[in-house]
């Protein structure tokens, strides 16, 4: 069902400077897009099904820009090591499993699960090299009916002998092959993902670039995360101007070719200039920043540049797929960099680290993350109910509270393009819900 209502505390971004907050308001769901929030439901609405959630808080779907499913078997490990050492100790070994499918099915059973038990609606993943894993992957994630882009990994230099494709020739054939087996997916799109910079040689990159100009692709991949990768990507790329050009120099850069560049911690003013004027998005990934020794990007400058910005878990470096956890990390590191860095540019607020979880982020994937109308139905109902506190508190301060608070048990329901994918049955026992009807779990007005 893709018409319907849904009534509780609506929250949403209106820009990213100001919350809308709509107290025991009701959201209009018409062909799986928003048709407004209202304080009194309209008369052309009433005949609708209608979930009520009572004092329940409602907000869209968030949105997690950068996340490595191969990963999340080993998130919390190797937390003591930077960026290069981290991946040619932890993460190369443990990608190069997934040539074994028995082991595939298993990492990528529980990942899959546990992205469908988060509020995350719809995300941007990499797999690995291996075709048949993503492909693996995709499936999974095809029947939870979230929304996600996956990549099968390019990367055939500088990389383990096990890990490190044949030949770029190989690569791209390997790519083509599998995007060809990507059509019999209905929630679960292909983004081509040259892991970054060092790992792929500019044989692969042209081909990648050949790729994308025929099948009108999205690109992901890592951009100026670690100051070392910054000047080994000097090295390896002499007469650019800065890491983005490295790709841009191929077409992998926006201008035409929608683009997500992870971390973007150290981007110099040319770059920045390059991801604003070419629409380059930058997923903002704190946690992961913090734990792998690569800094604190300056994203309330991003923001206050009018870039695009959307947050990531960046599992594993990150150590939950919680975009609430990321949203807080968020907001905490940016106060350290103000307070030990960059006193010119403030920390960023509650308001922002929300836009980019879910409007900002979302512009991603067209017209997601917000309530307003004509806007995909992405919502997630959240239960504050068990953060008992003595004192009246506003809706905007209980959101706030659950933005450091949440955690899985927060979460109610889950409607990704109107349809109803996740909800727990009033025994607290969590559901999943055929992601091709929401019709399921209407309460009454």
């Amino acid at each position: 069902m893709k018409n319907h209502v849904i009534k509780g505390n609506i929250c949403y971004s209106a820009t990213k400077d100001a919350l809308s907050v709509t107290e025991n308001g009701y959201v209009v769901c018409q062909e799986g897009r928003c048709a407004g929030v209202y304080e009194n439901l309209p008369k052309e609405y009433e005949t609708l099904p209608c979930h009520n959630y009572e004092d329940k808080i409602i907000i869209p779907g968030l949105v997690d820009l950068h996340v490595h499913a191969p990963q999340y078997t080993f998130r919390g490990m190797g937390m003591d090591l930077e960026l290069i050492d981290w991946l040619n100790t932890r993460t190369f070994a443990e990608e190069a499993k997934y040539e074994d499918l028995e082991y595939a099915e298993k990492a990528y059973g529980i990942f899959a699960e546990d992205l469908r038990t988060s509020a995350t609606t719809r995300a941007c993943i990499f797999g690995t090299i291996h075709t048949e894993a993503t492909l693996l992957l995709m499936e999974k994630l095809d029947r939870t009916g979230l929304q996600v882009c996956v990549g099968k990994v390019n990367m055939d230099r500088n990389s383990p002998q096990y890990l490190c494709e044949e030949s770029a020739e190989k690569s791209a054939k390997d790519t083509e092959e599998w995007l060809q087996k990507c059509q019999r997916f209905h929630n679960v799109r292909p983004i081509l993902t040259p892991r970054f910079t060092p790992s792929c040689t500019d044989e692969l990159l042209e081909k990648l670039s050949e790729l994308q100009k025929k099948y009108h692709l999205p690109v992901q991949s890592h951009l100026s995360e670690n100051l070392g990768e910054i000047d080994w990507v000097k090295e390896l790329c002499p007469g650019t101007s800065c890491y983005g050009e490295s790709y841009d120099r191929y077409g992998l850069f926006g201008n035409g070719c929608p683009t997500i560049m992870a971390h973007c911690v150290h981007s110099g003013d040319k770059e920045m200039e390059m991801m604003l004027k070419q629409n380059v998005f930058v997923a903002h990934c704190p946690e992961s920043n913090a734990n792998l020794s690569s800094g604190v990007a300056p994203v309330k400058k991003y923001l206050e540049n009018g870039m695009k910005v959307g947050l990531g878990s960046d599992i594993a470096g990150g150590t939950s797929l919680s975009i609430f956890k990321a949203m807080a990390m968020a907001v905490q590191c940016s106060k350290l960099r103000w307070r030990l860095h960059d006193q010119s540019v403030g920390p960023l607020t509650m308001e922002e680290v929300f836009y980019m979880a879910t409007k900002g982020g979302g512009e991603f994937f067209g017209k997601v993350g917000s309530f307003e109308k004509g806007y995909e139905f992405d919502a997630v109902v959240l239960d504050d109910s068990s953060l008992r506190h003595p004192q009246k508190l506003s809706v905007k301060e209980r959101l706030e509270r659950l933005i450091y608070l949440a955690d899985g048990r927060s979460m109610t329901a889950k409607f990704v393009n109107g349809h109803v994918v996740y909800r727990e049955s009033q025994d607290g026992i969590k559901t999943t819900v055929d992601g091709n009807d929401s019709g399921h779990g209407a309460g009454q007005r």
